[in-house]
């Protein structure tokens, strides 16, 4: 949240060590978004709602300028119960200390619910003379958003139905609610509703270990529906803000610079990712600013506007052609740390292969077709943390193909080739498909930023996210280099601007 000209991060922490369990509230401040400074945690167990754990919730800044926390506790029959804390002192600009008010639980699962499964409140939001939020659940294989009000933000009562409900797609985890404007790229606070106003439900999937969103409109009175908009796959096939290891991701308006800021999770990723919880370590990815893309049909993201502060050394590559099996080294900057920003431009898309219209799994096309597999029209793009020989590599490329009525992008992020390590390594082909129509421009966008162990990828101008964690052997430090390459039959000509990424100043210590 932003509060008084502090950001606030509050997230899930064992002090005790990178595996689950332990589970407090962390908290940490910054001005920027940028440079953090770690404070003690603001939740930990402490009271008979909460002693078995302080998991996932939200914060909700009030009219009257007071944060609340609602919180999901652990109580001693293991039921998950709803909490709420608020800050001890309002002079203190960093809001060190919390207090658990002693009416809690304010929401608990009734007998009709599943008490074990119910989790994750969500930013409040007020219209008319009631408070409205979320909490997660299931019934069986359902997955469900109950629906909870309020007039004085204390007492709650469950709608006779849930926001939304969708059948098998398992356990809702980490909903978020918000409005996003149909024009421009502000946020809008989460109370926000009218004409010039869709919004959208992201829920993380406990069965699939991925988030996926709709566009809908919601109509607050009289009993408060969310009506997805038609063109969306609601559940596992839908859209997802990240293609890649992105989960337990949440939003919120920063009104200081007029927009809703969106940071996930990225879990690291040494064994297999059913084993998230297990080995359950893990990066907050750089936060995004996230809007509606102007088609109404997806949303768009990118990094914020701050992380450029971090940008040192440039190097540019201009109009660099690339023909089949070439790569070209992208030199002069830290490989292992940077921000690279590319144009593809295609000179003819009539070799590009024909699309099968059985692919429709992203991920599986991209293993079947991967960097080295040569194509007509791609694959081209970047190798990033590449050893000097190729052993280690991860490739963000796009491969382009012809549909029954235009072009199919697929861009992937391919985990495969990205470390000689051999103990079970989780090292999947990411990848999403780009709706972008290419007939008229024949130019295509990738931004990559680099970071050690992590590559966010950024396909045109923020409409298919990949995220990829990766533990490279070689390509490591000064080792790393990053190439630019094309190993499809038709030639590819790329302008490429890339910097080395400095430190924060402060890295949450």
């Amino acid at each position: 949240m932003y509060y008084n000209g502090i950001y606030h991060l509050f997230y899930q922490y064992n002090p005790k060590g990178a595996i689950w369990g332990n589970i407090v509230w962390a908290h940490s401040v910054s001005k920027d978004l940028v440079n953090w400074e770690a404070l003690e945690p603001a939740i930990y167990p402490s009271k008979p709602f909460d002693i078995n754990g302080c998991w996932s919730g939200s914060a909700t800044v009030l009219p009257n300028n007071v944060p609340v926390i609602f919180y999901t506790g652990i109580d001693p029959n293991q039921y998950q119960v709803q909490n709420y804390a608020v800050p001890a002192n309002l002079s203190d600009p960093y809001l060190r200390e919390w207090i658990k008010p002693d009416n809690n639980p304010i929401v608990v699962a009734d007998k009709t619910m599943n008490k074990t499964a119910f989790r994750d409140p969500t930013t409040a939001w007020k219209v008319g003379g009631h408070w409205r939020m979320l909490v997660a659940s299931r019934r069986k294989l359902r997955g469900m958003a109950y629906l909870y009000r309020s007039r004085d933000f204390k007492t709650w009562v469950k709608a006779k139905h849930p926001l939304h409900s969708v059948a098998n797609t398992g356990m809702f985890e980490c909903a978020d609610f918000f409005p996003v404007s149909l024009s421009g790229d502000n946020g809008l606070d989460t109370s926000a509703v009218g004409p010039n106003v869709k919004h959208v439900l992201k829920v993380s999937l406990d069965l699939t270990r991925y988030e996926y969103y709709t566009i809908g409109s919601y109509i607050p009175e009289p009993r408060d529906k969310y009506l997805v908009d038609k063109s969306f796959v609601d559940g596992w096939g839908g859209l997802r803000y990240d293609y890649g290891n992105y989960y337990a991701s949440k939003t919120f308006f920063d009104p200081s610079k007029n927009r809703r800021v969106l940071w996930g999770w990225s879990n690291e990723s040494d064994t297999a990712q059913d084993d998230v919880h297990k080995g359950w370590a893990g990066v907050q990815t750089i936060p995004r600013k996230l809007w509606l893309d102007p088609s109404g049909k997806q949303l768009l993201q990118w990094p914020i506007e701050e992380i450029e502060t971090l940008r040192g050394q440039k190097v540019q590559l201009s109009n660099q052609q690339l023909k089949l099996g070439e790569h070209v080294e992208v030199k002069g900057i830290t490989a292992a740390q940077a921000d690279v920003d590319v144009t593809f431009t295609i000179p003819n898309l009539e070799k590009a292969e024909p699309f099968d219209p059985s692919w429709t799994n992203a991920q599986d096309l991209c293993g079947l077709k991967g960097s080295t597999v040569q194509g007509g029209v791609g694959p081209f793009g970047l190798l990033t943390l590449a050893s000097e020989n190729l052993e280690e590599y991860t490739p963000v490329f796009f491969r382009i193909f012809k549909g029954q009525d235009k072009q199919v992008v697929l861009l992937c992020s391919d985990a495969s080739s990205s470390s000689l390590r051999k103990d079970g390594l989780y090292r999947p082909s990411f990848a999403g498909f780009v709706d972008v129509d290419l007939a008229d421009k024949k130019k295509i966008s990738l931004r990559s930023l680099i970071d050690h162990s992590v590559v966010e990828s950024f396909g045109v101008g923020g409409k298919t996210c990949i995220t990829s964690r990766v533990y490279p052997t070689l390509a490591v430090f000064g080792n790393a280099h990053l190439f630019v390459f094309n190993n499809g039959t038709e030639t590819i000509t790329a302008d490429v601007e890339a910097w080395s990424m400095a430190k924060p100043s402060k890295m949450n210590n």
